[in-house]
């Protein structure tokens, strides 16, 4: 590898990306530095070119999932599962670093996502501070940022076809505390929900309704898994409610997930849960205005379980990677990523993405 390295660079929202040249970082004990070959271009992504999220220092390198071979290691490298890793392994890496795991949110909580301190390659890290995003031909990894072996049956376009999206929905289906044999409605066919359908269907449901648009994801939805899958376009919420209920002996579904990220799939969620239901919220990634709701008759007389969930944490990963492994050759994640782009088509993978003309963008930093 060249001691100069490209990378993609998004200097404020709404500005063209830019390619730029980076110097190869000197590596310190316990850091590594990955040959890129494969980032995604996310629904994140887009928010981040909207600047629909907080705190994101500019000017950065995106792509806070990739996956890659290991160009060049000092000193010892442990993966996360235990095992040693050298140079030429192919590897995956987790995006989230630094949380402490000292503060309130770490020890006594236990919600590593709400620790102070976390960063996130691709959203969080700054191009100012070096190559600390997928979008580049290499990344380097910091001592202690959490690292795996891909499974030799796994890809590197399987794994960035189930991508962030699949860690998300390995936290969703925990947070919804899946049980064999419930009947499931997944809000959204993005990257997200096409995962958690995956997942429900491995995870025993029954029945498998999926919401959204536009006609590609739906098909590729009922191929995740999914029994039904309803044109959000081309439906009133009173119809959508009035199907859901005839699959589920008229009381609604055992489990609500919201992978949309529009306000108005909130009430209707949880209308869509059956008395004594379970909903989780995880869609909601950016701020996309106030809804309204019954707290009455949407909530406390169902007496309905609503859950948050927000980002994923290192068992998530190491889970995700075990699914890869054992149903990637069965459950079509590679199919998520609809294109694979080169640096300097970035712009057009954003503009893609943005008009849903395509449910995932892959990136190849050397192609």
């Amino acid at each position: 590898m060249s001691d100069r390295i490209l990378a993609a660079v998004m200097t404020a929202p709404r500005t063209p990306i830019e390619i730029q040249e980076f110097k190869r970082p000197d590596l310190p004990n316990g850091a590594a530095l990955l040959r890129t070959a494969r980032s995604e271009v996310c629904g994140t992504d887009v928010h981040l070119w909207h600047g629909r999220l907080a705190g994101v220092p500019y000017p950065i390198i995106p792509g806070h999932v990739s996956a890659g071979t290991l160009a060049a290691v000092r000193g010892p490298l442990l993966g996360i599962d235990g095992s040693d890793l050298h140079e030429g392994d192919r590897v995956a890496f987790f995006d989230v670093h630094r949380t402490c795991g000292r503060c309130r949110a770490c020890t006594v909580h236990r919600t590593p996502t709400r620790c102070a301190a976390r960063r996130v390659y691709g959203i969080t890290d700054s191009a100012d501070e070096g190559l600390f995003g997928g979008w580049a031909q290499a990344i380097y990894l910091e001592p202690g940022v959490g690292v795996a072996r891909l499974p030799d049956a796994v890809s590197f376009d399987d794994y960035i076809g189930g991508g962030c999206g699949l860690l998300t929905a390995v936290h969703i289906l925990e947070r919804a505390a899946l049980r064999p044999g419930d009947s499931v409605v997944v809000q959204g066919t993005g990257a997200v929900g096409l995962s958690a359908i995956a997942l429900a269907r491995l995870g025993g449901a029954s029945t498998i309704v999926a919401i959204g648009a536009p006609a590609e994801r739906l098909d590729l939805a009922k191929r995740m898994g999914a029994d039904e899958a309803i044109d959000v376009t081309a439906t009133t919420p009173e119809g959508r409610l009035e199907h859901v209920r005839g699959l589920t002996h008229g009381e609604g579904a055992d489990v609500v997930l919201e992978a949309a990220g529009a306000s108005a799939a909130v009430p209707e969620g949880l209308d869509l849960a059956r008395d004594g239901g379970r909903y989780v919220i995880a869609g909601h990634y950016t701020d996309v205005g106030d809804t309204r709701i019954n707290a009455h008759r949407q909530i406390n007389r169902k007496h309905l379980e609503i859950r948050g969930c927000w980002g994923s944490e290192a068992g998530h990963f190491l889970r995700a990677l075990s699914m890869l492994e054992r149903y990637a050759a069965r459950v079509p994640w590679r199919e998520i990523g609809g294109r694979t782009y080169p640096l300097d088509k970035l712009n057009e993978a954003l503009a893609d993405a943005e008009s849903m003309r395509i449910t995932k963008a892959l990136v190849d930093p050397w192609q």
